[in-house]
C-alpha cells in the first residue's frame, strides 16, 4: 500500500546533479507535492521529506561520485537518508556497505524503491542512531540535518564523538542558519536546483563540508 502511494504520488525522476541517478520524486503535478498536514496525516505519512532532492544531498552525492575513493571499500551511514539519495550514490560509488538511516518508515519504502530503481544494494534501518558509536560504519554522510536548532543541538556531539573516535563526518548543506560556522571545512560547492515549495529559493548554492574537529 506505501509503495503504491509513493509511485501514485511521485515521479521518476534525475536530480539536477545527479543524471546518473533516478529517484521518486514529487513534482508540482503530482498531489503530493501540494498537500497539508491534515490530508498527510490522513495518509499516514506524515511530511514527505523522503520526496524531495533537497540540495545538501545533491552536492554530498555530486562530490562522492566524483571523489569515490573517499567510500569505496569502506562502511558507510547515511543519516537521515531520506531518499536514499546519499547513500545510492555511495553504493554506486563502491562503498562497501551502505546503512541508510531514517526513522521515517515511509522514508524506508522510498529508499528501497530508488535503490530497485538504481540496482544498488542499501542496508535500511529506521532505529534511532544518535548517540550510537558503531563499528558498523567508516564513513558518515549526513545531508540536509541542520534545518532547526534542536535537530543541530542533538546530532552535532554525536558527529563531534564519531570523529573523535576516527570516523569520516561528511555534510552536505546549502548554508542552513543551524548549520554549525565553526569546527567544519568546505571542501566542495554546486549549485542545486531544488523545490520552491520546501526552500526558499528554486536553486541553493550548496556545499560539502567535512567535520574538522
Amino acid at each position: 500500500m506505501v509503495q503504491q502511494l509513493i509511485r501514485e504520488n511521485t515521479k521518476i525522476m534525475s536530480p539536477r546533479l545527479l543524471p546518473e541517478m533516478k529517484l521518486h520524486l514529487a513534482q508540482d503535478d503530482v498531489p503530493l507535492y501540494r498537500m497539508g498536514e491534515d490530508e498527510l496525516d490522513a495518509l499516514g505519512i506524515g511530511t514527505p521529506y523522503w520526496a524531495f532532492a533537497w540540495a545538501g544531498g545533491q552536492a554530498l552525492g555530486r562530490y562522492i561520485l566524483d571523489n569515490p575513493q573517499v567510500v569505496r571499500g569502506r562502511k558507510v551511514l547515511d543519516f537521515g537518508a531520506g531518499s536514499g539519495m546519499v547513500a545510492i550514490a555511495a553504493a554506486m560509488a563502491g562503498a562497501f556497505d551502505v546503512i541508510a538511516n531514517d526513522i521515517d518508515p515511509v522514508a524506508a519504502d522510498a529508499m528501497q524503491m530508488n535503490a530497485d530503481l538504481n540496482d544498488v544494494f542499501l542496508d535500511i534501518v529506521t532505529e534511532d542512531v544518535i548517540g550510537r558509536i558503531s563499528k558498523d560504519y567508516e564513513v558518515i554522510l549526513v545531508g540536509d540535518v541542520f534545518y532547526d536548532q534542536q535537530i543541530a543541538d542533538l546530532v552535532l556531539p554525536w558527529l563531534k564523538e564519531l570523529k573523535a573516535k576516527g570516523r569520516e563526518i561528511l555534510i552536505g548543506d546549502p548554508g542552513r542558519f543551524y548549520l554549525p560556522n565553526m569546527g567544519l571545512e568546505r571542501i566542495a560547492r554546486y549549485a542545486g536546483e531544488t523545490t520552491g515549495l520546501m526552500e526558499d529559493t528554486d536553486l541553493r548554492n550548496a556545499g560539502v563540508w567535512r567535520l574538522a574537529e
